[in-house]
């Protein structure tokens, strides 16, 4: 009995020991549902590195930009991974503020990052940030309720044609509306959507001399299609809606389409949180026939702050959770289809992957349709589909954003929204330095 006790004391102090000595490392990441989900299965990373333990900081989308923006900005150290998204990080990288991700590991496979991904979280060939999930947009809808409309949605319809199906899908009585789409302001939340329609009917945020361009027809025409659409079609209350929201409204049947990330596929098709898990159809974001479709390129990427004195430890975790091995145990867990999308290739070349997730060709397509290196049809000084890849535009989108959710809301009219975004717009660039 003495030696058990006095076995199970010194294991009881090594024990501490140990826990004294295990690096911590704190992650602050997305509400988002493939994040959620990360977190439930973060038993297989510490098993493999119980030196290893996590701290997460889950935050609602807008309130973790402005907190990582904030802290790395100001060297806060409060983070030793982010997550952050293709908009971050050329900016970030370019400011020595982000670490290069050069120890992911043998096995890590980085060349199987989708090339479009991949170029957007690379600075100088080097990869500044690991891809989670990668989307682009499109538009999802009740098969059913198009059939009902005596419609059949194209592979690649125009906004007209959305037009004309909200029109008739939309069924008030029974709680159903024609068309979700984003209406709460944030330059990641409806100015992803509201930025990626605009190029679609041929307007721009600047000119090539950085002029804004809100005083312009194109973005009348961008503006005035939503608003009504969203009047006539759309759920109340809509200017407070974000991904999360709308997806909450599809799942529950009360949307008849919603044109939104392709990450939601998995989401809406799963019949364990969807009612309408069986009847929902895919299609490539609208377009007027100028050339450019409405869909954006995004990825939710972790990164790992310049400041951080735990490197080594955040690497670890970096390349756990993005690795090929993370996608297998989604997947023996939680079925083929909930795997995260769009990063790598071998993924849309997996017969499984393909059986499983009826969205996955319509996922890549959008992916690789999207270019953000000439995102619109007019010629444009930026780069960046759904945003203008300069640090301005944070501030500047979501003040834009906010003027035109009053829009939606009836707070202003859509001619009035504008003429204060291109006021706002002005000023922002001239005190940039980008016009005089």
């Amino acid at each position: 009995m003495k030696l058990r006790t006095l076995t199970l004391g010194l294991l009881s102090a090594s024990a501490l020991a140990f826990a004294a000595h295990a690096e911590s490392i704190t992650i602050a990441t997305v509400n988002n549902g493939d994040m959620v989900r990360m977190q439930k299965l973060t038993d297989d990373f510490t098993k493999a590195n119980p030196d290893i333990q996590l701290n997460w900081v889950t935050l609602e989308e807008n309130v973790l930009r402005e907190r990582v923006t904030t802290d790395i900005a100001t060297k806060g150290g409060q983070y030793d991974v982010m997550t952050i998204g293709t908009y971050e990080v050329p900016i970030w990288a370019k400011q020595n503020w982000l670490l290069p991700l050069d120890k992911l590991g043998d096995d890590y496979d980085t060349k199987d990052i989708i090339p479009a991904i991949a170029g957007g979280l690379s600075v100088d060939g080097k990869l500044y940030a690991a891809p989670f999930y990668g989307e682009s947009s499109f538009v999802m809808y009740r098969k059913d309720l198009m059939e009902k409309a005596g419609l059949k949605m194209p592979d690649a319809p125009t906004w007209d044609f959305i037009k004309q199906a909200a029109d008739k899908m939309t069924d008030r009585a029974n709680g159903v509306n024609g068309v979700c789409l984003r209406g709460k302001a944030g330059w990641g939340e409806n100015m992803a959507f509201l930025t990626a329609m605009s190029n679609s009917f041929g307007a721009r945020w600047f000119d090539e001399n950085w002029k804004p361009q809100f005083d312009q027809p194109e973005w009348k025409n961008t503006l005035q299609f939503y608003v009504d659409l969203m009047k006539a079609d759309g759920p109340e209350g809509a200017s407070s809606n974000g991904f999360n929201e709308n997806l909450a409204l599809f799942q529950q049947g009360k949307c008849g389409m919603w044109i939104d990330a392709t990450v939601a596929a998995s989401f809406v098709s799963d019949p364990k949180n969807s009612t309408v898990a069986d009847k929902v159809g895919y299609a490539l974001a609208p377009d007027n026939g100028l050339g450019k479709r409405g869909n954006w390129l995004w990825a939710w990427s972790l990164a790992i702050p310049a400041g951080t004195q735990k490197a080594d430890a955040a690497e670890k975790f970096v390349s756990w959770a993005t690795s090929k091995h993370y996608a297998e145990l989604v997947a023996s867990k939680e079925g083929w289809a909930n795997v995260p999308p769009g990063t790598r290739s071998s993924l849309y070349a997996n017969p499984e992957y393909q059986k499983a997730a009826p969205f996955a060709k319509m996922t890549l397509d959008s992916i690789n349709a999207a270019d953000p290196t000439h995102p619109t049809v007019k010629p444009v000084p930026y780069v960046g589909v759904q945003f203008v890849a300069i640090p301005e535009f944070q501030g500047l989108g979501t003040t834009v954003g906010q003027l035109f959710s009053a829009a939606l809301a009836g707070q202003s009219s859509v001619d009035d929204a504008l003429k204060q975004a291109q006021d706002a717009a002005t000023a922002a660039m001239t005190e940039g330095g980008y016009i005089k």
